[in-house]
C-alpha cells in the first residue's frame, strides 16, 4: 500500500445487518413458491458493507450504528473490528434485534431484498451528536438511508459544519430527497432505480442517466453518479456539461447483492486518500465487478491487492 493511500479516512454511518440468503434457479414471482438449493448466514447491512469495502481497498475506517443485544449484532461488531473498523461510534440497544435483511438470490445473479431494520431503526440525531468526533476525524463521511432519515440529515449537517467531503448513497429510495439535504451532499450516487425514482424520470440507459443526472443537479445537486450495472456508471460533474461514462468490466455475474455497496465503499475511500475522481470511479468498478463474480455480501468483496491482480 502507497503511503498517499493511508491519508485519508472514511466515517460509514449507517446500516449493520445479519443477511439471511437463499439461492434459487430464479426469483419466485408474487404467490409462487420455488425450491431454493443454498442458504446461509452473513454479515452484511449496506453501511457494513461500505465500510469493509473501504478498509479492504485499503482506506482508514470508522463505523457509526447500532446492533441489539443479541448474537448477531456481537459477531457482526466482532466482524467489523477483525477488518479493523473502528467501531467506537457503535452503540448497542439491548431492547431491539440486530437488523436483518432477506435474500433470495438467483442462479443468474439478480436478487431481491427485504430489508428489517431491528437495531438500525434506534440510529437517532442524539447519537449523531454524542459521535461528533468521529465525524470531525474523518475526511470522506458517508451516509445511506437504512437508518432513520434524520439521522441522516443530522450526519450530514454535521460533517458540513466540521467542512468534510459527503458522500449520500440514496438506498432504499422511497421518493426525492428533501431539498435541504441536496447542498449537504457533495456526491449523490444512486443506481438507475434510485435515479429513476428521485429525479421521477425512467433510466434504462446511458441517456437516461444523463438525463435523471441533469434534473437532480437542477434540483440542487452537486456531483452525481448513476451506477448503471452491467452498462457501467455515469458522472455528471458539478461543473455540468454531458458528463462521462465509464463502462464496466465485463464479468460472469453470481450474485450482486454488494456490487453498489462495494463501489460506494472503495469510491469514499479514494476520495479520502486524494485521488482524482476518474481513478476513484475507475477502482470502484473494478472492485464491484470483482464481487458480483462471489457470492455473498461482505465475503465478495475483495482486497486492494485481489484488485490490482484482476487489473
Amino acid at each position: 500500500m502507497s503511503k498517499e493511500m493511508k491519508q485519508g479516512s472514511v466515517l460509514i454511518m449507517g446500516s449493520i445487518n445479519t443477511d439471511l440468503v437463499a439461492r434459487s434457479p430464479h426469483l419466485p414471482r408474487p404467490g409462487e413458491t420455488i425450491s431454493g438449493h443454498e442458504f446461509s448466514q452473513i454479515s452484511g447491512g449496506k453501511g457494513a458493507n461500505q465500510a469493509v469495502a473501504a478498509a479492504r481497498i485499503g482506506g482508514r475506517v470508522a463505523m457509526a450504528g447500532c446492533v441489539g443485544g443479541d448474537a448477531n449484532g456481537a459477531l457482526r461488531l466482532a466482524g467489523l473490528e477483525a477488518e479493523g473498523i473502528d467501531c467506537s461510534a457503535v452503540e448497542t440497544d439491548p431492547s431491539v434485534p440486530t437488523g436483518v435483511a432477506i435474500v433470495t438470490v438467483a442462479d443468474d445473479g439478480q436478487n431481491t431484498i427485504v430489508v428489517v431494520p431491528g437495531s438500525n431503526g434506534q440510529v437517532t440525531p442524539e447519537m449523531v451528536k454524542r459521535h461528533e468526533a468521529v465525524i470531525k476525524a474523518a475526511d470522506v463521511v458517508v451516509c445511506q438511508l437504512e437508518t432513520p432519515w434524520d439521522s441522516v440529515y443530522a450526519t450530514l449537517v454535521t460533517a458540513r459544519r466540521f467542512g468534510k467531503l459527503t458522500v449520500l448513497n440514496p438506498a432504499p429510495a422511497t421518493g426525492p430527497l428533501p431539498p435541504e439535504w441536496l447542498p449537504l451532499i457533495d456526491y449523490l450516487v444512486p443506481n438507475e432505480v434510485e435515479a429513476a425514482i428521485l429525479a421521477g424520470l425512467p433510466v434504462e440507459s446511458q441517456s437516461g442517466a444523463r438525463r435523471a443526472a441533469k434534473e437532480l443537479q437542477r434540483e440542487g445537486a452537486r456531483n452525481v453518479i448513476v451506477t448503471l450495472g452491467s452498462q457501467g456508471a455515469y458522472l455528471l460533474p458539478e461543473a455540468g456539461g454531458e458528463g462521462t461514462h465509464y463502462p464496466a468490466p465485463k464479468v460472469s455475474a453470481v450474485d450482486t447483492t454488494a456490487a453498489g455497496d462495494t463501489f460506494i465503499g472503495v469510491f469514499a475511500a479514494q476520495l479520502a486518500s486524494r485521488q482524482p475522481i476518474e481513478a476513484a470511479i475507475s477502482l470502484a468498478q473494478r472492485a464491484a465487478a470483482i464481487s458480483v463474480t462471489r457470492a455473498g455480501a461482505q465475503p465478495s468483496i475483495p482486497t486492494r491487492q485481489e484488485v490490482d491482480s484482476a487489473s
